[in-house]
């Protein structure tokens, strides 16, 4: 009982201290998992205050945020999608990671720094080295609303293979003490298999149940739970790490379209855990001596050297611009919350000494200082540079395009830049009139809604559908609104769920800052105030209704006079 109790308290230090300090960080505009860390780094013995007393429990539970946060991220990573990239972004995917690996490997020894000289030190700092953090990099650059830039898609897609690269390494990282080529095959073999199996349950079993309880959110969030710890659980027993499995059961489902429902469902879930996780990296923190501090920063510089090496080049050769190439390396200048997680990996492996984790540790915190300040100027650093090699006669031959103003292209070739949300009485009626009307217009059209059953019948028509839950701001992301000239929702908040058409503007005008909303509103004064806040236009159905009687029977009167 007293362990229990012990428990709970270092539970809720952990969420007291990481709150207030990711508050603070918040407010000093650095990433909240820089105050997680520091909140453990307060909490530990290391450096703070010695008030967390039973670490192992705190990891052991943070292990639970792994496993959700790479199932989360298998999420993101849709081949489809990928294979659609086309040659140049796999080309630069490709490279950029090979060649990162390739010049920490040789030249971190020339540094002469007194770390490294480990077994697989100088392997870990080079996977480590050549990885950027998602998280941050999202994040910042949709602040910045330039995720959909040609630079911003250039990163995300970078961003998506590094993902790709971390989890082929974490598959043979078990096999690295006794790095027999067939024990690394058979690694690689069982992992094959392993996708196999998933991507073929998926499609014939789990594609299946989601249609089946496609109406209930709660079933389809405990359906992926469960395939995840499932996943988890055969990887285990294949000698993978659990860690994998997670991944492998994330892209297994990615390419189904509760992917997105499913990941805006998790995100509380997964947040929780993972501020535990990252704060069980703070306890590990030492106290940082001039020594470490000196090493971290001689690691920072060779990491944007590298990046801007590994990416601008290879970018400006694919004759996307030379600023664009700068963009995308700056974009990616800060070492990934993944590297920490293969770092962790490989301590419990005993690849790597506690220094080493500590270093990478310390250099993680002080790059995502940095690289926020580095996103926050890319184009002026960006601009800069351009201009230093424009003076050995590299110039830009293709300008930077921002997709603005809704020329948003499909896998049909066509551009759908009209998006329909919520396919109920009034988007029927609309879509009817559309197919009898207007034909032409139905290329244009997204219609956006929760419920697969319609999928089929609307696409059968011509119009794209999507998933999207209205209450999850997560879930609209993935619909192209960005490039939207017009966004449609004919919900009022008689029957949304979960969310009401102030706090849906509020989402839609961050999500879709070029495009017209239009809303539904039952109250005349509650579209007087939705048009004041940003709507274009808001539809009242009790005001149509009436207008539409009024002409009907004053009309029958006049012409029975």
């Amino acid at each position: 009982m007293h362990g229990e109790e012990s428990l709970l308290t270092d539970i809720g230090l952990s969420i007291i201290f990481a709150t207030v300090l990711s508050h603070i960080a918040r407010v000093a505009k650095q990433p909240l998992i820089l105050g997680y860390i520091i909140g453990g780094a307060l909490l530990g013995k290391e450096m703070g205050f010695s008030l967390v007393t039973n670490e192992a429990s705190i990891e052991l539970i943070s292990e639970i945020g792994l496993i959700l946060l790479l199932f989360i991220i298998g999420l993101e990573i849709n081949l489809a999608e990928l294979a659609k990239m086309g040659k140049a972004m796999f080309l630069l995917g490709t490279l950029q990671f090979t060649l990162s690996v390739a010049f920490v490997y040789g030249f971190f020894p020339l540094l002469g720094l007194p770390i490294g000289g480990e077994k697989f030190d100088l392997l870990y700092i080079a996977v480590a080295l050549s990885l950027s953090s998602t998280l941050i990099v999202v994040k910042l650059l949709q602040d910045k609303v330039e995720i959909n830039t040609l630079s911003g898609k250039l990163t995300v897609g970078v961003l998506v293979f590094q993902d790709i690269w971390a989890i082929l390494f974490m598959g043979v990282q078990p096999n690295l003490n006794s790095p027999e080529i067939l024990k690394i095959l058979a690694s690689i073999g069982i992992i094959v298999l392993l996708i196999i199996f998933s991507f073929t349950v998926s499609r014939y079993i789990l594609a299946p149940l989601y249609k089946a309880c496609a109406s209930s959110s709660e079933l389809v969030l405990l359906t992926s739970i469960m395939w995840c710890f499932a996943i988890c659980g055969i990887a285990g027993q294949a000698g993978l790490s659990k860690e994998m499995g997670a991944l492998v059961a994330g892209m297994s489902i990615a390419a189904f379209p509760y992917g997105a429902d499913v990941i805006s469902k998790l995100i509380g879930i997964r947040d929780f855990f993972v501020t535990l996780f990252f704060v069980a990296l703070g306890l590990k923190v030492p106290m940082p001596s001039v020594e470490v501090v000196a090493i971290s920063f001689a690691i920072i510089v060779l990491m944007l050297v590298v990046r801007i090496l590994t990416v601008a080049p290879i970018i400006i050769a694919l004759k996307k611009g030379v600023r664009t190439g700068f963009l995308t390396g700056l974009n990616l200048a800060q070492i990934s919350e993944f590297s920490l997680v293969i770092l962790a990996l490989g301590a419990g492996f005993g690849h790597v000494t506690g220094k080493l984790q500590a270093v990478i540790l310390t250099s993680t915190i002080i790059a995502s200082i940095v690289s926020t300040y580095i996103i926050l100027f890319n184009h002026q650093i960006a601009s800069a540079l351009a201009r230093f090699v424009a003076r050995f006669g590299i110039h830009d031959e293709a300008a930077e395009v921002k997709t603005e103003g809704g020329a948003h292209g499909h896998g049909d070739g066509q551009v759908r830049d009209i998006i329909v949300l919520g396919y109920f009485r009034i988007a029927r009626a609309f879509i009817s009139y559309l197919e009898d009307l207007s034909p032409s217009l139905i290329k244009r059209i997204i219609i956006a809604d929760y419920n697969p059953a319609f999928k089929d019948e609307l696409t059968g028509k011509g119009f794209q559908w999507a998933y999207a839950d209205l209450a999850h701001p997560e879930s609209l992301s993935h619909i192209g609104l960005h490039d939207a000239s017009m966004v449609v929702c004919t919900i009022s908040d008689s029957f949304l769920k979960g969310t009401n058409n102030t706090r849906l503007l509020s989402t839609l005008t961050k999500l879709a800052p070029n495009a017209k909303i239009i809303l539904t509103s039952d109250e005349p004064d509650d579209a007087k105030k939705l048009v004041v806040d940003g709507a274009q236009k808001v539809i009242v159905p009790g005001i149509i209704t009436g207008e539409f009687l009024y002409d009907y029977i004053a009309g029958g009167m006049r012409k029975g006079a």
